[in-house]
């Protein structure tokens, strides 16, 4: 099958297409070996979309296809045979199936930990993370998320620490660390009216010598952050999810988008002659993923391969710069399994079902919701299917309010079924071996198959910092 029909004809063809087999896998990469530079990778753009199942991937691009007639960039540099491919195992030490500490420790610190914890071993080793090394090594080093940028993704590549959830010391350590740039959500870990020890930690910083960003129109404007590390925080948990920004104009104002955020912190890193190395993480594509919510999950995957872009960019440019471009673990394993014309109604989608559902009380009548559905999404449920969805904002806590860990996301992603045809494995992380991709000087040695902890060998290498003295 030629690679410029590769999404072509109905979308469950392009759902299959979307595999090459081992021998075109092997083909391909040698391709790209014969072209190979044999130069150092003097900067590393590493690339995440956080929970990105294969289904994910090609979701995009079909959206992509189907409403702006383009691919998207990942699967255009595929076609293109640019990358440099290979699937990914992406277990932990303790499990088959990772969770993001983990999997995120395993490129940070080269070994596997167990689900939960940063870069400390199953006997309590501590593996130094890899942004500290390169730093050590007199580069730029940062991370740019959409969640918050003391979770799981950046802190891998950045911490060491017994539990993922301790994020408020997170939010310390980088603080200490003085990494070149942090971007990113988390506002609860660096406020004094949620942190523990109410400190403002962001004051902290700023009399430590950073750049505080607080909004997107200093983001906009690198040439103004001056030599000094930069730390920005938008929001607090992770950033409004794509789709929801792009229909409120005030959200639009106040937060950058993850290609915004990537393209200045190049632009700040870049100053340094010995050069830099940065994490690009679309957090909230797994949020998405656990939340069966169709929409979040593409547009956010959109989102991402503007960001794609963005490096890709920057890459073809410089020539000195290697991306790598991948995802920490499937989650939900999401695929079309139905009509073009049910596919394309998602195109029209103004809010995600995260909008909708938090925005219902227990007061809404089933007409209400009805007509909320409706308008943020153009689907007609029934009443019928409303009580349903309704049933599940009854029980309070005792506080009085309702508890958004319980929004009946799962049966909404049912009831929309019929509507978008976009079907769930489950809301969970899966073991799939994933999708790895790189570009530019060291892609030429990627391997078709291998384990996550490879790569953090793989970027020292490619870079030429001695791997046994990092």
């Amino acid at each position: 099958m030629k690679r410029r029909d590769f999404f072509k004809n109905t979308s469950l063809t392009a759902l299959g297409a979307a595999f090459f087999s081992p021998a075109e896998l092997f083909a391909f990469n040698k391709t790209r070996e014969s072209e190979g530079t044999g130069k150092t990778a003097k900067n590393i753009i590493f690339l995440v979309s956080d929970g990105m199942s294969m289904g994910t991937l090609t979701l995009a691009n079909l959206m992509l296809q189907r409403k702006e007639g383009r691919k998207s960039k990942w699967i255009e540099m595929y076609e293109q045979s640019r990358l440099s491919r290979a699937l990914m195992d992406t277990a932990s030490a303790n499990a088959l199936v990772t969770d993001s500490a983990a999997a995120s420790s395993s490129w940070g610190g080269g070994v596997r930990v167990n689900n939960g914890s940063l870069n400390i071993g199953p006997q309590g080793q501590h593996h130094k993370p890899i942004l500290q090394k390169f730093k050590a090594a007199g580069k730029s080093v940062g991370c740019v998320t959409t969640v918050p940028i003391t979770h799981a993704t950046p802190a891998g590549f950045s911490v060491n620490s017994n539990k993922r959830s301790a994020q408020e010391d997170i939010a310390l350590q980088y603080l200490s660390l003085r990494f070149d740039v942090m971007l990113g959500g988390g506002l609860e870990f660096f406020s004094e009216e949620k942190r523990k020890d109410k400190k403002n930690l962001l004051k902290t910083y700023e009399r430590g010598g950073f750049s505080v960003l607080e909004k997107r129109s200093q983001v906009m404007d690198s040439s103004r952050w001056g030599n000094r590390p930069v730390i920005g925080i938008f929001h607090e948990d992770g950033l409004p999810y794509s789709l929801d920004r792009e229909h409120d104009q005030t959200l639009v104002a106040a937060i950058p988008t993850l290609a915004e955020m990537t393209k200045e912190a190049i632009n700040h890193l870049n100053k340094n002659k010995k050069g830099f190395v940065m994490q690009v993480e679309a957090g909230k594509v797994d949020w998405a993923a656990h939340a069966n919510d169709a929409a979040a999950l593409i547009f956010d995957q959109i989102a991402f391969d503007d960001a794609v872009k963005a490096a890709i960019d920057f890459a073809e440019k410089d020539g000195e710069t290697l991306v790598i471009i991948t995802t920490d673990h499937g989650n939900a394993n999401p695929g079309l399994f139905g009509p073009d014309t049910n596919f394309d109604k998602l195109q029209h989608f103004k809010q995600t079902n995260d909008w909708f559902l938090r925005g219902i009380d227990r007061t809404f009548s089933a007409s209400q919701i009805v007509e909320r559905l409706e308008g943020a999404q153009g689907i007609v449920i029934t009443k019928e299917e409303a009580y349903s969805l309704l049933k599940h904002y009854e029980k309070t806590d005792s506080a009085g309010l309702y508890n958004p860990y319980k929004l009946p996301f799962k049966e909404l992603a049912d009831i929309q079924f019929k509507h978008t045809s976009i079907g769930w494995g489950s809301m969970n992380h899966s073991a799939d071996h994933v999708e790895l991709a790189m570009f530019g000087p060291g892609s030429e040695r990627l391997k078709p198959f291998v384990k996550n902890t490879d790569l953090h060998n793989f970027m020292l290498e490619a870079a030429e910092v001695d791997t046994k003295t990092a």
